[in-house]
């Protein structure tokens, strides 16, 4: 097991906890983590995207002119794709672009990201983080004192209201709860914040 140290809101050194080499001492494998993070935004995807095809688009109905002797191509209607304000051909339309991957893959690309923090020391571990009222300052405070000013995820063990809505509105801040966890998340973060306790719910979920 890796030893870590653990900080306090003001940034202080308060203790140091071990981590568990099973999750946070894997080889991170990026074809793994890259195969997650293009299902993760694959999956995020509306698929609500449509074209009109030349049989929803109104007008059109009549013959533009006869079949023959007029020297024009043959054409049987004006909404036909080569006309200007005609159907589309082989446009989108709704879809879903929803995938599922392995859950070996998802657990391994989790392990690598998590991995992958520790190896970049970008893994911060707090004692605590509890906060008397909605306070964007505090959480502001806290993010300077740890040296995470820059894109940052703050994981807590269970959904905190009051510190997802005092980080809400800070530039480049996420925070996410243990079962909401993503690999994508957390890839896409410069320092990765995590309470000790959750810390302890990511070892028991993915150990």
């Amino acid at each position: 097991m890796s030893t870590i140290s653990v900080f306090d809101m003001a940034g202080n050194q308060v203790s140091e906890t071990e981590l568990s080499d099973a999750v946070f001492g894997v080889a991170p494998n990026e074809a793994v983590m890259h195969a997650m993070v293009v299902n993760y935004l694959a999956n995020q995807r509306q698929g609500t995207q449509s074209t009109l095809t030349r049989t929803e688009v109104s007008g059109g109905g009549r013959k533009p002119w006869r079949q023959k002797g007029t020297g024009h191509a043959r054409q049987g209607s004006t909404r036909a794709p080569q006309w200007v304000h005609g159907g589309i051909a082989l446009g989108p339309k709704p879809r879903d672009y929803r995938y599922a991957l392995n859950k070996k893959v998802r657990r391994l690309a989790m392990k690598s990201a998590l991995s992958s923090k520790v190896i970049d020391n970008n893994l911060i571990v707090l004692n605590e983080l509890s906060l008397d009222e909605y306070k964007t300052k505090t959480i502001v405070n806290m993010l300077k004192a740890l040296g995470a000013e820059g894109k940052a995820l703050i994981v807590t063990a269970e959904a905190d209201a009051k510190v997802i809505k005092s980080a809400a509105n800070i530039p480049g801040v996420k925070t996410a709860a243990v079962n909401t966890l993503n690999v994508y998340d957390i890839l896409n973060c410069d320092k990765f914040i995590v309470v000790k306790n959750a810390v302890g719910k990511i070892e028991e979920v993915y150990a």
